[in-house]
């Protein structure tokens, strides 16, 4: 097993790779290095048979976009003072932030065994005084983007170049509290905020749109005055392009279509997927469907 240095500095090299190639190379780089986040965050939940696999899954290319080709951090120094900020507002999916952040080069890969272990430093939820990496502790939902909301205040008010990305479950926005904040960064426009919606149209139980309609989502976020696109959250190039993209005159938000249960066929779109584990069997069916 990697120590954390080695796995720091791979990672250092593939991010220069990923920054250094065309449209085509940096996305298939980043399509394979998503790839081993969701065979990492199913060998982590196979530990423990507890996980919310499915949000995992479908948030793991904008978790590796951002992390591997678009934010500025430094694992060696986890508390930089000019490190863009990320919040997991849908802190459910802390297998996908661990997985991450341990190839990242944040802690060693070994610790992903004790994945909710007694005791463990890696929580069912995020726990930012446990896990560098980690900026906040999210699990309820509905404050990951208030908070990022103060992230970005505070960063105006250094007149510091940092940027703050919050990715927020899609059924999480039935939370008040992420309006609340919406409006307040409308309110100021602040820029150098973006908010991502993982948007697989499932929550726990249910449908969002069969539980709490959230459509028209896209102009629900317009007329609290951000700036927003609606993409393919599975589409590299376009992720990381509206990513890495500086910020205009308004926060911006990106509804990232995406497939809950992304890369394994039997886990894809299906709603009991959203806390379900698999067997040994069907964690031997996912490996070989992810290793294609």
């Amino acid at each position: 097993m990697l120590d954390r240095q080695t796995q720091g500095a791979d990672s250092n090299a593939l991010i220069a790779k990923i920054l250094a190639a065309d449209e085509t190379t940096r996305s298939e780089l980043l399509a394979r290095t998503a790839t081993e986040v969701r065979i990492s965050i199913l060998n982590t939940i196979n530990g423990p048979k507890m996980g919310h696999i499915g949000g995992d899954f479908s948030v793991a290319d904008i978790l590796t976009t951002l992390f591997f080709g678009v934010m500025k951090l430094d694992p060696n120094n986890p508390i930089w003072q000019e490190r863009d900020r990320f919040i997991l507002s849908k802190g459910h999916c802390s297998a996908a932030l661990y997985s991450v952040l341990a190839m990242r080069g944040f802690f060693e890969i070994d610790l992903l065994k004790t994945f909710m272990a007694p005791l463990s430093a890696l929580n069912g939820h995020p726990n930012r005084r446990k896990i560098p990496g980690v900026e906040a502790n999210t699990g309820p939902l509905g404050h990951g983007l208030p908070i990022g909301v103060g992230c970005a205040i505070a960063a105006r008010l250094a007149k510091a170049n940092r940027r703050v990305f919050v990715v927020l479950g899609d059924g999480e926005l039935q939370e008040g509290s992420n309006w609340e904040a919406a409006m307040a960064a409308g309110h100021r426009g602040l820029s150098n905020l973006v908010a991502i919606v993982d948007r697989n149209r499932l929550q726990q139980g249910a449908g969002t749109e069969d539980t709490n309609r959230l459509e028209p989502l896209a102009d629900k976020w317009r007329s609290f005055g951000w700036e927003v696109h609606e993409v393919d959250g599975h589409d590299h190039r376009v992720l990381y392009d509206m990513l890495s993209k500086p910020g205009g005159s308004q926060p911006r938000c990106l509804v990232a279509r995406t497939i809950k249960g992304k890369g394994v066929s039997f886990i894809e779109n299906r709603v009991e997927w959203h806390h379900k584990v698999p067997s040994l069997e069907q964690v031997q069916l996912a490996l070989k469907e992810l290793a294609v």
